[in-house]
């Protein structure tokens, strides 16, 4: 059992783990750039239905989406360094455990990337493509200026959700030696045997950062569809 519940202590416990929240953007700022780039990548043979690569690709997105992000973790943090160890003979057992977790994340958001890419660059009209070719784009041009702006806007609103749901996810870094929020919200817990203010602490956190970024993603989307409401607007 804990000591007696005592709520000023959630006022001290708030700067002390706010000190630690640079390590949890970084994460997921970490995690997200990444899981772009390997979304894109993955959405690719997806799209063209590239052999073999397409189905490595459906065969990586439904582990992902089978498994718990913690034993996704737990998996890299020890399957990596062993993988390079008997492959390649590579050492890595000293690396940071950050790194495992950014790399943990980044194969996580990039499954999630990688469906919602697909499903927003198959949801716009195909005749837009067709009458950039009729006005002489290549694939190039007309791939970057119809298909890509307007898949964007489409997707924007999943990512949005995606890169929430990552931070709070970041919250399992602490499982593996990571000392971010959660991390020094547990040696508090240790030190101080109040766990509840702790976690009361972290949840106010979370939730106003959660806030703040739902409120800039708002901002971002109605940004994207600023042009889509003055056409609708023009039509009606």
């Amino acid at each position: 059992m804990g000591k007696a519940f005592d709520i000023m202590l959630i006022f001290e416990f708030i700067p002390t783990l706010i000190h630690y929240l640079g390590v949890t953007l970084q994460i997921l700022a970490a995690s997200i750039i990444l899981g772009l780039i390997l979304g894109i990548a993955a959405a690719i043979p997806r799209l063209f239905r590239i052999p073999l690569l397409n189905q490595l690709v459906i065969l990586y997105v439904s582990f992902i989406r089978g498994t718990p992000i913690l034993i996704q973790l737990f998996l890299v943090f020890y399957g990596l360094p062993a993988i390079l160890m008997l492959l390649f003979s590579i050492d890595i057992t000293r690396m940071e455990a950050i790194y495992f977790v950014i790399i943990t994340y980044a194969l996580s958001n990039g499954a999630g990337f990688a469906e919602i890419f697909r499903a927003a660059i198959r949801a716009v009209d195909h005749g837009q493509t067709e009458a950039g070719y009729s006005v002489g784009m290549t694939g190039r041009q007309n791939f970057f200026r119809i298909v890509l702006p307007q898949a964007v806007r489409i997707a924007f609103p999943n990512m949005a959700n995606s890169v929430i749901g990552s931070l709070k996810d970041t919250s399992l870094a602490f499982t593996i030696g990571v000392m971010d929020m959660m991390g020094r919200g547990d040696t508090l817990i240790s030190a101080t045997a109040h766990a509840l203010e702790v976690y009361i602490s972290l949840a106010i956190i979370y939730y106003t950062i959660v806030l703040l970024f739902e409120k800039l993603f708002r901002m971002l989307e109605k940004y994207h569809n600023r042009y889509q409401k003055a056409d609708v607007t023009a039509v009606a």
